[in-house]
């Protein structure tokens, strides 16, 4: 990683193979539930050292665009307490799942009352037709009245807690693949020709592999793991850190209550899953009212935002850049008051386009980290692999998987800065 004082052309920075790979095979765990867009565990693995290395003494890190709780579980298996948020529900309830300590007897004797529920259950204990719309949309008949048995064995079984949070995790990871939604893809597409599979026997697979992750993630010392469901934001209470490990939404990016809405449809979220797009950063669905001041960005984002208008009428997408960009300043103003003296930030950011203009969000980030008084602002490059993302875009800017289009998100930033003694 290289120092960076200020603003530079930086397109020649070569990857760091540092930050590339790692020899490490990643528990199980973080890949109990499907999740768009989530960097590798060994990342946070690596910051930590990196951290440790530049003398930053860790005792609690944070994550405040949680997500499904990737550094929350480094954190656990590191011995480190941990901080973290997400605005979207889903996310925090795999983020908890995965982060949790459990008994393995306890678990096994809810799963056994579990399915002892659903072997009793009759016929016509739910009502397909009158079911949410979306919901039959997605799901066929059988497939539906499987997976409602299910969850009522669930909300009967375990009302509160962590293991409830463990059971619904399970089941939310199945919806996908009982559904009609295409599986490959991570946008919301029927497939027309995909067979129903057997339900009940997905949830059970998807139980006993959770139960070999636990077993894979035990640790003698159980540190201090809080996640909440908040807007980082506007968010209460927020404690004093040591470092902090994150990866901002991308701009222009995916909606990610669009990504989940079978989960926040059957866990009770919303009613309408789009209601789960408000407040999010970087949302077009958000931007329509928004108003703003160009000069309230920095020089970066001001350049940017300017090239996107160039005599053209203000529209939502090019509002929603701009939020984006006012978004993501307070977070890194938020993210520098959170910080102990001599703490470290750190980012992992990428770029990408928009008809013809580069939405450059990592130098966005650096100028944001050194207007906000963060010191030894350095930057790496890496390649993305094993990432869940549609990697190219078509002359009109839309994603695709056609590898002869214009690639994008082909690599990634990772940027940190310190907060120096105070």
């Amino acid at each position: 990683m290289i120092n960076v004082n200020s603003i530079l052309e930086y397109g020649d920075i070569g990857i760091d193979e540092e930050w590339n790979d790692s020899k490490t095979k990643e528990k199980s765990m973080h890949s109990i539930h499907a999740y768009p867009a989530k960097f590798p565990a060994f990342i946070a693995a690596k910051a930590f050292d990196f951290a440790k290395e530049e003398g930053v003494h860790l005792g609690r890190v944070a994550d405040i665009f949680c997500g499904c709780g990737t550094v929350a579980l480094e954190a656990r298996l590191h011995d480190l307490d941990f901080w973290g948020c997400d605005i979207n529900p889903v996310a925090t309830l795999i983020a908890k799942a995965k982060s949790n300590n459990y008994n393995i007897k306890i678990i096994q004797k809810h799963y056994t009352q579990i399915i002892d529920i659903i072997d009793k259950m009759q016929g016509g204990i739910c009502d397909y037709e009158n079911a949410n719309e979306r919901l039959q949309y997605w799901f066929e008949k059988n497939s539906f009245e499987t997976l409602y048995k299910i969850k009522y064995a669930i909300d009967t079984e375990i009302k509160t807690g962590k293991y409830r949070e463990a059971f619904l995790c399970i089941f939310s990871s199945i919806l996908k693949v009982s559904s009609r939604w295409l599986t490959k893809s991570i946008k919301p597409q029927v497939d027309p020709d995909k067979k129903e599979i057997d339900v009940l026997e997905a949830f059970v697979q998807q139980y006993n592999k959770f139960i070999k992750a636990i077993e894979e993630t035990k640790c003698e010392k159980e540190p201090s793991i809080d996640i909440k469901c908040n807007n980082f934001l506007s968010a209460k209470n927020v404690p004093l850190v040591d470092l902090v490990i994150t990866s901002p939404p991308y701009v222009t990016s995916y909606e990610y209550a669009d990504l989940h809405q079978l989960s926040s449809l059957w866990l009770g979220y919303a009613e309408d899953y789009r209601e789960l797009r408000k407040g999010t950063i970087g949302s077009v669905y958000n931007s329509d009212t928004f108003s703003f001041d160009i000069k309230e960005l920095n020089s970066v984002g001001q350049d940017i935002v300017s090239q996107l208008l160039s005599g053209k009428k203000m529209t939502a997408k090019v509002k929603s850049v701009a939020r984006y960009y006012v978004d993501i300043q307070h977070a890194i103003t938020r993210c520098y008051n959170m910080l102990n003296n001599n703490g470290m930030a750190f980012f992992v950011v990428g770029d990408t386009e928009y008809k013809g203009v580069k939405i450059e969000n990592s130098k966005h980030l650096v100028q944001a980290l050194i207007d906000n008084g963060f010191v030894d602002v350095r930057m790496g490059k890496r390649k993305i692999s094993n990432k869940l993302l549609t990697p190219y875009r078509d002359n009109s800017g839309k994603f695709t998987s056609d590898k002869t289009q214009r690639a994008v998100y082909h690599e990634e930033f990772i940027i940190s800065g310190r907060k120096a003694n105070e």
